[in-house]
């Protein structure tokens, strides 16, 4: 009799299970978590319609002293700029005084973004599948389910090609530390193993967050690249400030994958930003 394939990160009916879960929050982590629910309200007030957590502290895979803290906030109207430097203020703040992570990211959009039909694929299934819901009442509900298909592949990082002169301004225009291409070196390489791996995904049939099983997959199909993913995962968990590898993504293996990934799924529609 032959057995159902292991299906990763899908249901019995082939959807991308969410992932994560404030239970699986480790408990080095936890005071961060519940800081950033406590101060959210505070900052915007009524106007908070929701809050996410994601990445590897809900995930359960955090390392303290050098995973980050990454949250989405909804806001009942679009953000203005005092709203993003609130945010900021307070990444900053909580970086400061929680030595177990080492930085905070957070993404800041109104709910009507969040759930338009052009985000419907980009940031609307980023929140659905990737975040882990922490204030509020959950946007996920009013979102589809997904599959990892063509168009998901498409929408949420076929934009690659315009990226890349962004990237370059970053490079050049950073000092010439190791501490500070440092952040760029890990930004980078996460972005490109996991665009890497969306480029497989519908060949693949599952979802993975973890950049190393990424790089996996993806090397399974472009044997001829598989060390140079392999090696961005590995720069995107340790990186090292070495401007020989952001010159290395933005000159070879940027370029590539964004022509490959044009000519596999097709480009991203363009957003209003």
């Amino acid at each position: 009799m032959t057995g159902t394939p292991h299906r990763p990160g899908l249901d019995a009916q082939g959807f991308i299970v969410r992932e994560g879960s404030l239970a699986r929050v480790p408990d080095a982590f936890r005071p961060v978590v519940a800081a950033a629910r406590d101060r959210l309200p505070e900052v915007f007030g009524t106007r908070l319609h929701s809050a996410y957590v994601y990445g590897s502290i809900p995930r359960g895979t955090a390392r303290v002293g050098r995973s980050d803290l990454d949250l989405l906030v909804a806001l009942r109207k679009e953000p203005s700029d005092a709203d993003r430097d609130a945010v900021r203020a307070l990444g900053e703040a909580l970086d400061e005084e929680f030595g177990q992570i080492d930085g905070v990211g957070t993404l800041l959009h109104g709910r009507a973004r969040l759930l338009s039909d052009p985000e419907r694929y980009d940031l609307g299934w980023f929140l659905a599948c990737l975040c882990t819901p922490l204030l509020g009442a959950d946007l996920a509900e009013h979102l589809p389910r997904y599959r990892p298909d063509s168009l998901l592949a498409r929408e949420t990082n076929g934009d690659l090609a315009r990226r890349l002169p962004r990237w370059r301004e970053r490079i050049e225009g950073a000092a010439d530390t190791e501490e500070a291409r440092r952040p760029l070196v890990r930004f980078m390489s996460r972005h490109l193993v996991r665009t890497g791996f969306t480029l497989v995904m519908p060949r693949w049939q599952g979802w993975t967050s973890d950049l190393r099983r990424m790089a996996g997959a993806f090397s399974e199909y472009y044997p001829e690249r598989a060390a140079q993913l392999r090696a961005a995962a590995e720069h995107g968990t340790q990186p090292e400030g070495d401007p020989v590898v952001l010159r290395s993504y933005v000159d070879d293996l940027g370029p590539w994958l964004a022509a490959e990934y044009a000519r596999v799924h097709g480009v991203k529609a363009p957003r209003p930003d």
